[in-house]
């Protein structure tokens, strides 16, 4: 009768022990996939808050290119309208877009240094436009060099503009190198460790996974096969296995129960024959 307790007992635990083990490893194998995707969105969310930032400033270096192209241009056609003498009329110039632009790149980059820079341009260039709006009349004046009107007062105002939208552009790239290096450092430390440490996660899960069958799983069933064995075909409960723990203690224990099972068995049998 003890013997059918144990297997009993035993049997009626098989499945929810295996079911138990697979739980477990199952709710760490869930964390350790949880923690990837906190870990995988954490980058994602600083990759895409950088990669912004990484787009303004090229946006920004390509605004400050053309504000650069437009002055030398406008440059340019003042030149050309001092070597000619025969045209009066001051080149066009879209005043709006140069401003609107030079305002947009204070906004658009968040260095503390490009803003200074930003205003810096904005107040060479209106001394700028103020002293090209002086063509007209010193073209049509007697007593005005144009040639020296441009080179002594209108050059050096434009030099100065320049200068200032060369040191805006150069403030912008700056800042991109280190956006870049940001992502780059954000990139190394986000990804790799975390991809290591899932890695290695989950190879601890497989390995205690393969201990857990092998040293207690295993054994468990062959037991409750030995058990079977005897009770049905009335065999000898021969189940042994290496260790020293409550498992290899409570396998002792069966096989001394179905020892002395059997011998009472036998006992009854050669008095039933006498």
């Amino acid at each position: 009768m003890s013997s059918r307790k144990i297997f009993k007992c035993l049997r009626s635990t098989r499945l929810s022990m295996r079911a138990k083990l697979i739980l477990s490893l199952s709710s760490i194998a869930v964390i350790l996939l949880v923690s990837s995707i906190i870990s995988v969105m954490e980058y994602t969310s600083m990759s895409n808050y950088v990669s912004e930032l990484i787009a303004d400033d090229i946006s920004s270096i390509n605004v400050a290119n053309r504000l650069a192209d437009m002055s030398n241009t406008y440059n340019l056609q003042i030149l050309e309208v001092i070597g000619d003498e025969t045209s009066l009329r001051v080149p066009d110039f879209d005043d709006g877009y140069f401003k609107s632009h030079c305002d947009s790149l204070r906004m658009s980059v968040a260095s503390n240094q490009v803003r200074p820079l930003a205003d810096s341009v904005m107040y060479s260039y209106s001394a700028y436009m103020l002293t090209s709006l002086e063509l007209e009349d010193v073209m049509q004046s007697d007593f005005i060099d144009s040639r020296s009107w441009y080179f002594e007062r209108l050059q050096p105002r434009y030099e100065r503009l320049r200068n200032d939208l060369e040191y805006l552009s150069h403030a912008i790239y700056l800042d991109l190198e280190k956006n870049s290096e940001t992502f780059e450092r954000g990139f190394y430390r986000s990804i790799i460790p975390g991809i290591v440490a899932v890695g290695v996660g989950l190879l601890l899960v497989l390995m205690l996974l393969l201990f857990l069958l092998a040293y207690y799983v295993n054994p468990l069933y062959r037991m409750l096969d030995g058990l079977d064995a005897y009770r049905s075909q009335d065999k000898k409960y021969t189940v042994k296995f290496d260790g020293d723990d409550q498992l290899a203690q409570l396998n002792n224990g069966i096989t001394e129960l179905a020892n002395e099972n059997r011998q009472f068995r036998s006992r009854i049998k050669m008095m039933g024959r006498q």
